[in-house]
């Protein structure tokens, strides 16, 4: 047996492997001139989002993270560049300014508060809308008014309504309510009530203003809520109801948990912007009677002042804050989903 040829005819194959065949080359050269195209065409197709992006978002942001750090006020604006006096004045100035810190503690009041009202309100109204019911299409739709309708003029209503000297407000308050006369809710700044044998100081204008964005806000809430419920498979609350649960607790165990991520998406969403706005407040009392937040602080250093470089540090330590405030949350969550 060890005379025995044990190699290959030349038929087979060895371990080595041969050049690739003319028809192979030209295979992975469609190929390879195919992930081109499609990357030029991606290219393309991304481009105009990008040139957009950039204009609108990243140099406006690069622009002012420039003034932050300059003395800079619209007398000398013209002559700012990219290389200049840079300094951290700005930055000691607005941390150490007074009414900055009130400004601050106003503006998480207001977004925390405004936002569990509107999505309260949105789940309220979405528990109470989950039913069809005839005229009910219109009632939705109306609902929808709040937040579609434009800011000046349900801005302009409100003040209308609560005017202290022809609203309607004060004028059914002091018929059916009994007050002591009429109250000044967007100028008034604290009243005291007491409450208990104790005597509270109610800020008048915050809750006034942070009402305000609840009702805004909540036909946002009340949309993505409504569409959450109507997912919720009714087998679930029609197996919970044969074996005896109570409404209360169909809503604790069943319909709650199935909205604590749709809820979660929306208290993110709807502090980030409450923390940003501006108009509402601006509009209603102008940041007066304790209403000042940092974002009409920032505007009033733009225009009253014009001092562009301390709006501009303004601006930066209030989107600081609220990355922090947001990663916190997100952080936060994102441990209560992994244990549940």
């Amino acid at each position: 047996m060890s005379g025995v040829d044990v190699r290959p005819s030349g038929g087979g194959t060895s371990g080595r492997t041969g050049p690739a065949s003319p028809r192979q080359g030209s295979g992975r050269r469609k190929k390879s001139a195919m992930a081109r195209a499609e990357a030029r065409a991606g290219l393309g197709f991304i481009t105009p989002t990008l040139v957009i992006v950039v204009a609108v978002v990243v140099l406006p942001v690069a622009w002012t993270f420039l003034l932050a750090f300059q003395d800079v006020g619209l007398i000398n604006i013209r002559y700012v560049g990219l290389f200049g006096n840079y300094t951290l004045e700005n930055f000691v100035d607005v941390l150490t300014a007074p009414g900055f810190l009130g400004a601050l503690t106003t503006t998480v009041v207001y977004s925390v508060l405004g936002t569990a009202g509107a999505i309260s309100l949105g789940l309220v109204a979405a528990l109470a809308l989950r039913r069809s019911f005839r005229g009910s299409g219109f009632v939705k739709a109306s609902i929808l008014l709040p937040y579609v309708a434009p800011v000046v003029a349900v801005t302009y209503v409100w003040r209308t309504m609560l005017n202290p000297q022809f609203g309607v407000v004060n004028h059914w308050g002091v018929r059916l309510f009994g007050w002591d006369g009429p109250v000044a809710f967007l100028s008034e700044q604290s009243r005291s009530v007491s409450l208990f044998g104790l005597d509270l100081g109610i800020p008048v204008a915050l809750l006034t203003v942070i009402a305000f964005e609840a009702w805004r806000s909540f036909p946002f809430a009340f949309l993505f809520l409504s569409a959450r419920i109507g997912a919720v498979p009714a087998s679930l609350e029609e197996a919970a109801r044969v074996d005896g649960a109570t409404p209360t607790q169909r809503f604790r165990y069943i319909l709650l948990p199935q909205l604590v991520p749709t809820i979660a998406v929306l208290a993110v969403l709807r502090f980030i912007w409450t923390f940003n706005n501006f108009d509402d407040i601006y509009l209603l009392t102008g940041g007066g009677a304790g209403t000042e937040v940092v974002t009409v602080r920032i505007f009033n250093f733009l225009t009253a002042r014009g001092d562009i470089g301390s709006a501009s540090a303004q601006a930066l330590v209030l989107a600081t804050i609220l990355a922090v405030l947001v990663t916190v949350y997100l952080r936060f969550a994102g441990r209560r989903e992994e244990k549940a």
